[in-house]
C-alpha cells in the first residue's frame, strides 16, 4: 500500500509522519508535546504508572515525577508540532498507510 499523502494549501505534495513511539527515559515530563497536541494524542502520566523503571543511580534531587505517553494514536494528524518543541527529542515518526 502506499503511504498517505496530502496536499498544502499552496499546492504541494506532503507525507504526513505519524506519531509511533516516545522513548520515556529521555521525557523529562515538561508537557510541551502535550500543549501542543491539538488532538489529546498524549497525555502525563506518574513515572511509577509506567513500564519505565525508575533509575537507582539517579541523584533523588533529579527524579522527574511524570513522563508522557502516547494515549491515542489513531487520533494523530502527524503534524510532528510535538517533535518540534520536544528538548530532548523523545518522539518517534513515520509515514504510514491507510489501514483498511
Amino acid at each position: 500500500m502506499d503511504v498517505i499523502t496530502a496536499i498544502t494549501r499552496g499546492g504541494k505534495a506532503w507525507t504526513p509522519e505519524f506519531v509511533v513511539a516516545l522513548d520515556a527515559k529521555k521525557c523529562i515530563g515538561c508537557g510541551r508535546c502535550y500543549k501542543v497536541c491539538t488532538r489529546n494524542v498524549l497525555e502525563l502520566v506518574d513515572r511509577s504508572d509506567s513500564d519505565i523503571p525508575e533509575d537507582d543511580d539517579e541523584d533523588d534531587s533529579e527524579s522527574i515525577a511524570s513522563v508522557m505517553a502516547i494515549s491515542d494514536p489513531m487520533d494523530c494528524t502527524g503534524c510532528g508540532a510535538c517533535s518540534r518543541v520536544c528538548p530532548k527529542n523523545c518522539l518517534t515518526h513515520k509515514a504510514m498507510a491507510m489501514e483498511a
